[in-house]
């Protein structure tokens, strides 16, 4: 997710357009989501380590090009046709194709690891996306997929606050979709603020998120705390803990982070 509406930064030249469908780096307004997806990818790219890698659904890329840092090949694969040219053209580590996740364009047992992070949540079929999943991997294979916690992300809504999602889930659904795919689960992690983040929160009334996302929704200046404080913002400022550790409630979390293996 982003603030959806402009950017209100003029002498900056976004990689990709900035609608709120996904993240981009390199605009201060846009750095507490950018910061807050890649802090997974820079906490779990070790066990893309020497493995075959596919992105399901790369974004911007910039994931996709840190996990090709340390694996032996990185495949990508986006239905849309700007990010794929824009992919190729900035991050040529990546081997992208255009295709859709429910049918990926890749033989059975063709990689080690599937990466979705932050995508199946856009997904009308979820299930048939997880059984493609399952088909592509070899066994022993990893899922690592992450997505917004439905419980913190559009509190006590049945449709999703931001309206490029189709379906959001909690932990508990999360693990259903993957166990019900043939996956099994071995671990559930979630995103949460550390003590940084904790911060801001009581400077900007209690959620640095909410004071975003009401500038955005008013179309409304940024403050100059406001921005300094977001531009600041860096990955070292989530903790990405596992379900029950250091007494972090996995419904508490922002983000859920699942961890499977394919038998």
């Amino acid at each position: 997710m982003s603030t959806f509406g402009s950017v209100d930064n003029p002498g900056a030249q976004p990689s990709l357009p900035l609608t709120g469908e996904r993240t981009i780096p390199g605009l201060a307004e846009e750095n507490y989501w950018f910061r807050r997806h890649e802090v997974v990818y820079q906490r779990l790219a070790e066990r893309c380590a020497d493995r075959d890698v596919l992105e399901a659904g790369p974004g911007e890329g910039y994931g996709a090009d840190l996990i090709a840092g340390v694996a032996r090949r990185v495949i990508g694969v986006d239905y849309d046709e700007s990010a794929v040219a824009h992919i190729r053209a900035r991050y040529p580590r990546v081997q992208m194709h255009l295709g859709n996740l429910a049918d990926l364009p890749l033989a059975d047992a063709s990689v080690d690891v599937v990466v979705n992070f932050q995508v199946i949540e856009h997904l009308w079929d979820q299930a048939q996306f997880v059984g493609e999943c399952f088909r592509v991997l070899r066994p022993g294979g990893l899922l690592m997929m992450s997505t917004p916690n439905r419980i913190t992300f559009s509190p006590g809504r049945d449709t999703p606050l931001n309206p490029f999602h189709t379906r959001e889930l909690n932990a508990a659904e999360l693990t259903e979709l993957l166990t019900d795919g043939g996956f099994a689960m071995e671990a559930m992690l979630g995103v949460y603020h550390g003590a940084g983040l904790a911060a801001m929160d009581a400077r900007h009334g209690g959620s640095i998120i909410d004071a975003q996302i009401a500038r955005a929704v008013a179309d409304a200046p940024w403050s100059d705390e406001l921005l300094a404080d977001v531009a600041a913002v860096s990955t070292d400022d989530f903790d990405l803990v596992e379900d029950g550790r250091d007494n972090r409630a996995i419904d508490d979390s922002l983000d859920l982070v699942a961890i499977a293996i394919r038998p």
